[in-house]
């Protein structure tokens, strides 16, 4: 039966010869959506037919005028600004202290606009961070301090994460914080570790530091927010440092 089948596949081919067609495929195009005519609705005139069918017709003969027009107009792209809500937040502490939070509007600028000392320890905060959300609160509802404004509040009571943690003081820049600040100033995002001993003898731990860019949020007189912008690597770190005034507190 092999033997069989070979000849028929030799000798089919002299009897019937196949002839050789082309065949062309023909990708199937989408038709265009179509409209319903508007002259099968028993509901609408014939004059807002009429007007219809007028616009549409003056907008396909100016289409062509528009588009030959706008292929000789340059397109010019202006370069992103930076926002101006945004400023430079460094978290440092030594690893066995409390954490302190640095606003700078520039990082070139070795002056903080605010300057805080939490009761958090570093320890705590690197366990918070963890799980990726970090909200600290910092509330102010003393009515001596009704009328400062709210980056000069000396005191804060804290929150991390809807837990009550102490007090915040607001500090002064000291010289080792302005020649911390000066060593970062060409950096504007990283993490790293300070060695004991920098601008002090006296200085025996090490200093870890958290440096990136935070957008500046002003609420209005009685409330402002810091958020931290994540590099496009670390997209799933939440931290956020609000200031509070409560108001009903000290009406009360």
């Amino acid at each position: 039966m092999t033997k069989i089948h070979a000849l028929r596949r030799v000798l089919m081919p002299c009897f019937f010869p196949t002839v050789n067609t082309t065949t062309t495929t023909t990708i199937p195009t989408k038709p265009p959506k179509k409209r319903i005519s508007t002259s099968l609705r028993d509901d609408i005139p014939d004059d807002v037919v009429k007007v219809s069918q007028e616009n549409q017709d003056h907008s396909q003969s100016s289409s062509p005028s528009t588009s030959d027009n706008s292929s000789f107009t340059p397109v010019t792209s202006a370069p992103p600004r930076p926002s101006k809500s945004m400023v430079i937040g460094t978290i440092f502490g030594h690893r066995r202290g409390h954490v302190w939070f640095c606003v700078q509007q520039d990082r070139l600028s070795t002056k903080p606009f605010l300057l805080l000392e939490l009761p958090l320890l570093t320890h705590q905060l690197v366990n918070e961070m963890r799980f990726g959300l970090v909200r600290i609160a910092l509330e102010c509802d003393r009515s001596e301090l009704a009328s400062c404004p709210l980056r000069s509040v000396p005191i804060w009571t804290v929150y991390c994460n809807g837990r009550r943690l102490g007090f915040a003081a607001k500090r002064k820049a000291s010289d080792r914080v302005r020649l911390m600040l000066k060593t970062m100033q060409s950096t504007t995002v990283g993490v790293g570790v300070i060695p004991s001993g920098f601008g002090s003898e006296s200085e025996s731990e090490e200093t870890m530091y958290m440096r990136s860019n935070y957008e500046h949020v002003v609420g209005g007189a009685d409330s402002e927010s810091f958020h931290l912008i994540n590099p496009d690597e670390f997209t799933g770190q939440e931290l956020s440092v609000f200031l509070l005034r409560s108001r009903s507190g000290i009406s009360h």
